[in-house]
C-alpha cells in the first residue's frame, strides 16, 4: 500500500511595513481621511475643556517674547538688527514654538494611542503626522498675532512674504522627520520624552531665536561656522526673520543647508520608522 504525503503549500508573507518604498507613500495618501480625522480629534481634545481654548497657542510665544524682551532686549541689550526687539524675538518664536510643541506631543503619540495601534492596521505614521497637523493649527494662530504685531509696529509687508509657505513646508518636513524618529524610539524607551524636552531647551539656545546672527558670526570661529550652520533651524529662523520682518531675501546658502538637512532627516527617519513599525503592536 502506497501512501502519499501531501507537501505543505508554500506561504509567502508580505510585510507591508517592513521597508520604505514608494508604495508606502501611496498607502499614506489612501489613509488621508484618517489623518484628517485624527488631526481634528486631537485639536478638539486639546481645547475642549481648557480655560482659554486656542488662546494657549498664542500665550506661549507671547510669554516668551515678553521674557526675552526684558532679559535680552532691555537688560542685556543684545542687538536686534534694527528691529524692535518684540518683533525680532516673536518672528523667531512662532516657528520655534511650532517645532518644540509638535515634537513634544508627537514623541508620545504612538504610546498615548496604543489602543488604536494594537487593534487594527493602518500606516502608523498617520498618528505622528496628525500630532504635527494639530500643532500646525497653533502655528497659524500665532502667525495671526504676528501679523497684528507687524501692523502695530508699522512694518509693511513685502513680496518676500510669498516665501513663507515654502519655509513652512521645509519646517514641517523637519518636524515630521524628527517626530518619526523620537516616536519610534519612545515605543521601546518610555523615558525618551524628558530627554526630548531637555534637548529642545538646549537646542533653543544654540539657535538664533533670542539673539542675532551677527553675534554668532562675530563670536564663532570661522572653522566652527559650517558646523553651526548644520543646525537646520538656523537657516529657517534666519529666513523667517529676513522675509517677514526685514522684507528682504534670506541667506540662500544657509537656507539651502537647512533644506538639505530637513530632507535628509525626513528620508532617513521614514525608512527607520517603517522598519521599526513591524514590532510596535507587540511591545507598545
Amino acid at each position: 500500500m502506497s501512501a502519499s504525503i501531501a507537501r505543505p503549500k508554500k506561504i509567502t508573507v508580505v510585510d507591508s511595513t517592513a521597508r520604505f518604498a514608494p508604495s508606502a507613500i501611496f498607502q499614506l495618501w489612501q489613509y488621508r481621511e484618517l489623518l484628517y480625522a485624527l488631526t481634528q480629534r486631537e485639536v478638539r481634545a486639546r481645547y475642549r475643556q481648557s480655560l482659554l481654548g486656542i488662546g494657549w497657542a498664542i500665550i506661549q510665544p507671547l510669554a516668551f517674547m515678553v521674557v526675552f524682551s526684558l532679559v535680552f532686549g532691555r537688560f542685556a541689550r543684545l542687538p536686534s538688527d534694527g528691529l524692535p526687539y518684540p518683533i525680532f524675538s516673536y518672528v523667531a518664536l512662532v516657528p520655534w514654538t511650532f517645532l518644540a510643541n509638535a515634537l513634544t506631543t508627537a514623541t508620545i503619540g504612538l504610546v498615548s494611542q496604543r489602543s488604536v495601534v494594537t487593534k487594527t492596521y493602518f500606516p502608523r505614521e498617520v498618528i505622528v503626522i496628525s500630532q504635527v497637523g494639530a500643532r500646525f493649527v497653533d502655528f497659524l494662530a500665532s502667525a495671526l498675532v504676528l501679523a497684528g504685531l507687524l501692523v502695530w509696529y508699522g512694518i509693511a509687508p513685502t513680496p518676500w512674504l510669498l516665501l513663507v509657505p515654502v519655509l513652512t513646508v521645509i519646517e514641517i518636513a523637519l518636524i515630521v522627520g524628527l517626530s518619526l524618529i523620537t516616536s519610534a524610539l519612545n515605543v521601546s524607551f518610555r523615558d525618551l520624552a524628558p530627554v526630548v524636552t531637555l534637548g529642545l531647551q538646549v537646542w533653543l539656545y544654540v539657535t538664533p531665536v533670542s539673539y542675532a546672527m551677527s553675534l554668532v558670526k562675530d563670536a564663532l570661529p570661522a572653522s566652527l561656522w559650517p558646523i553651526y550652520a548644520l543646525n537646520p533651524m538656523v537657516g529657517l529662523i534666519d529666513a523667517f526673520r529676513a522675509v517677514v520682518a526685514h522684507g528682504h531675501a534670506p541667506d540662500w546658502q544657509l537656507l539651502a543647508i537647512s533644506t538639505a538637512m530637513s530632507g535628509i532627516i525626513l528620508v532617513v527617519a521614514y525608512v527607520y520608522f517603517k522598519r521599526a513599525e513591524r514590532v510596535f503592536a507587540d511591545i507598545i
